[in-house]
């Protein structure tokens, strides 16, 4: 067997045994982990915003792929949140990607996010769909939903606003669990361009 073939063998060894390992893992161990990581993810979180996009500014590059302008404030500068407000049934886009505050409470297979004002959103990671509500929404009658999985340590969250939009969150933890990072693909309907940023977190009381 020449050198080149031995070496691929050695490798593919190799991997079969590292396979068999994780194979073998018990499943106390794994849940062990996980657990662990909920532990990470339960608290308050503030907004970073020296870590984080701007969402203005992802909104507007957002406007312009789609085709369309934005206003020029030329010497005065542009106010905060500007692009923040519309229909009621669009206010999920807002509470994700503006407020400066998020409480996570996990009671698998029940997620409980609260955001600014007690908006609170809450959904299930066993295929349940369940709607997220403010108290105008019970007056409204609207309904959005959320749905969440985990995808080795990061946590997807997926959502149907009302508007007939959607939005997908990959929640990931960083520097040892003190930090939240989100990274989101907010598309309302009828906006004609994917509005994509990063969020990063800071967790209090720890």
């Amino acid at each position: 067997m020449n050198k080149p073939a031995q070496l691929n063998r050695v490798r593919f060894l190799a991997s079969m045994i590292m396979v068999v390992a994780i194979l073998s893992k018990p499943v106390s161990i794994f849940a062990d982990e996980h657990d662990e990581l909920v532990r990470l993810f339960s608290g308050s979180w503030q907004i970073n915003d020296d870590l984080s996009d701007n969402t203005d500014d992802a909104v507007e590059k957002a406007i312009k792929a789609a085709g369309g302008k934005v206003k020029s404030f030329f010497l005065r500068k542009r106010p905060e949140d500007f692009y923040r407000g519309g229909p009621a049934e669009q206010e999920l886009y807002d509470r994700i990607s503006y407020d400066d505050v998020l409480d996570i409470s996990i009671d698998e297979p029940e997620y409980r996010f609260i955001y600014a004002d007690d908006y609170v959103r809450v959904f299930h990671s066993d295929g349940r769909r369940r709607r997220t509500t403010a108290n105008s929404y019970y007056a409204e009658g609207g309904e959005d939903f959320s749905f969440a999985n985990w995808r080795g340590d990061e946590l997807i969250v997926e959502a149907r606003p009302r508007d007939g939009g959607f939005t997908l969150e990959t929640y990931t933890l960083i520097d040892q669990g003190k930090r939240l990072r989100v990274e989101m693909k907010i598309e309302p309907d009828s906006f004609g361009a994917t509005i994509e940023l990063t969020r990063v977190y800071d967790k209090l009381g720890d």
